[in-house]
């Protein structure tokens, strides 16, 4: 389930909360599944993706809804309590992040389709299901609730300052800005709001604790119906063009190669923890990509493209997440040195046999 708290030990003995454990528990099979089913309904229905395209604004709608009901906006001033994690992830996503995106995004600067779809998907750090991820990898989801409203806010603040740098004036000139904006505000900022007035409600009211209950034992079906209809609505656009998105893939292959790396030199700076560090590589890795999606539908015509660049990033970084969760804890570890049990090295190679990059993952 994408969800924001830490998942229950001893699963429910109720048949709902039976079978939201199960959900739960068999995630991240069911949200690869939904993506196979779209794109075998996209390839044998290709007249369906009209259908599909209309039904994926009131799914997104309810899908983010669901999604900021699980942050905790209430609870930002807690983020700052932890300074140093909070610095690590700030630094890590706000900074790192950009200037790994810039020069990522180089190769396909010519065409400002690829690009601007590029950068509204990786500058973008992910607030839902990298929850599930990092829990999975063996890292601290409970530290990612808590900074997620501080990473939510930033990215809708910063994300137009880094189009405008990497795209150039030109480019985001380019940009209708009408649809863009009501785009924003109707799959954004109104489900936001209304998330934020749900969990006040919340606080005094049994009726709104029963909806945000219910939302969240519907996150995983949500999750998987939108990933189906997004893929199955764009599986033709995906198709049809692939030797341009082809492009792209190595640049999103290689985000996920780097951000390990560079998240646990941001995490053994700052001084932390084994368990930190796993964190700091899963919220640099995992991008915001549902939530961007309903940006990039509504760019121009010219800039269609784009939107497809987006859901080719959901294919890889999904897969790629599957692989995290076994190889992250590998990488990042505790490995006693002699004597009592002293801090050692552990060398390992990301990318396996293909010696893609060596890296010293120091405890």
């Amino acid at each position: 389930m994408v969800t924001t708290r830490p998942p229950r030990h001893r699963p429910d003995s109720s048949g709902s909360g039976g079978g939201a454990a199960w959900l739960e528990r068999w995630q991240v099979p069911l949200y690869l599944a939904s993506l196979a089913l779209g794109a075998a309904v996209g390839y044998l229905w290709p007249a369906g993706a009209l259908g599909f395209g209309t039904a994926i604004n009131p799914v997104l709608m309810v899908l983010l809804y669901a999604t900021f009901l699980g942050v905790p906006f209430a609870r930002i001033r807690a983020a700052f309590a932890d300074v140093r994690f909070m610095a690590c992830v700030v630094v890590l996503n706000f900074v790192v992040v950009p200037l790994v995106v810039f020069a990522l995004s180089r190769p396909v600067a010519f065409d400002p389709s690829l690009l601007v779809g590029v950068l509204l998907v990786l500058l973008c750090p992910c607030v839902d299901y990298v929850m599930v991820f990092t829990r999975l990898g063996g890292g601290d989801a409970g530290r990612l609730v808590a900074a997620s409203p501080v990473q939510m806010l930033l990215q809708m603040v910063l994300l137009p300052l880094f189009l405008w740098l990497f795209a150039g004036g030109a480019v985001v000139a380019a940009i209708h800005w009408a649809p863009f904006a009501r785009a924003f505000l109707l799959l954004i900022v109104v489900p936001l709001v209304l998330s934020v007035l749900t969990q006040q409600l919340a606080r005094r009211q049994g009726a709104a604790r029963v909806v945000m209950r219910a939302m969240e034992s519907a996150m995983v079906p949500l999750m998987m119906g939108t990933l189906m209809v997004v893929v199955a609505s764009q599986f033709g656009h995906v198709a049809a063009q692939f030797g341009l998105l082809v492009r792209v893939v190595p640049l999103f292959v290689g985000f996920l190669v780097v951000m390990p790396v560079l998240a646990n030199l941001i995490g053994r700076l700052g001084g932390q923890p084994v368990v930190i560090r796993r964190t700091l590589a899963f919220t640099g890795s995992t991008r915001n990509s549902l939530v961007v999606l309903p940006l990039a539908l509504a760019l121009p015509p010219e800039m269609a493209l784009a939107a497809s660049v987006v859901v080719t990033q959901t294919l890889v970084e999904l897969l790629g997440m599957v692989t995290f969760v076994r190889v992250i804890p590998r990488l990042i570890r505790q490995r006693p040195g002699p004597g009592r049990g002293a801090p050692g090295q552990d060398v390992r190679a990301i990318g396996g046999g293909a010696g893609l990059m060596a890296v010293t993952l120091r405890s």
